[in-house]
């Protein structure tokens, strides 16, 4: 291979190698998909904090989330009310019945709002809910 330094009829290319930039854009690209559908599950709920915290490996459940204002979401989508979140969660249950309930409920909340969620859970079909906590030894 030999290299054109200019004098010649084609003169100096001055041309930028974009094939780098591409490859470090795509791997970023791919960062971003795999890591974003996990941080926004959460919904910013702080988690209760229990002792002798046990999981379970059970298969993915589905995840509701409760916010500190009392906003409720199944996986990403948000419910307005609870009839929306039980007509939510009787289609994802009529879908997989089988699928575990999984309640991440912030701590700031009252156990009433945590227990209409649950009761909710259940008149759409679910056959149980897990409560979400953090490990205390942590």
């Amino acid at each position: 291979m030999g290299m054109n330094v200019g004098g010649g009829p084609g003169g100096i290319k001055s041309e930028i190698n974009v094939t780098p930039l591409v490859d470090v854009v795509l791997v970023l690209l791919i960062i971003f998909m795999v890591v974003m559908p996990e941080m926004r599950k959460n919904k910013g709920v702080l988690l209760p904090v229990a002792k002798n915290a046990t999981e379970e490996k059970l298969g993915k459940p589905l995840i509701l989330s409760v916010t500190p204002d009392k906003k409720m979401y199944v996986e990403d989508e948000h419910c307005a009310d609870a009839p929306a979140l039980q007509t939510r969660l009787r289609g994802a249950l009529r879908e997989q019945p089988s699928r575990r309930l999984l309640l991440n409920a912030d701590r700031k909340l009252d156990f009433g709002v945590v227990r209409e969620v649950m009761d909710v859970a259940r008149a759409a079909g679910a056959k149980g809910v897990a409560i979400a906590v953090v490990d205390s030894s942590e």
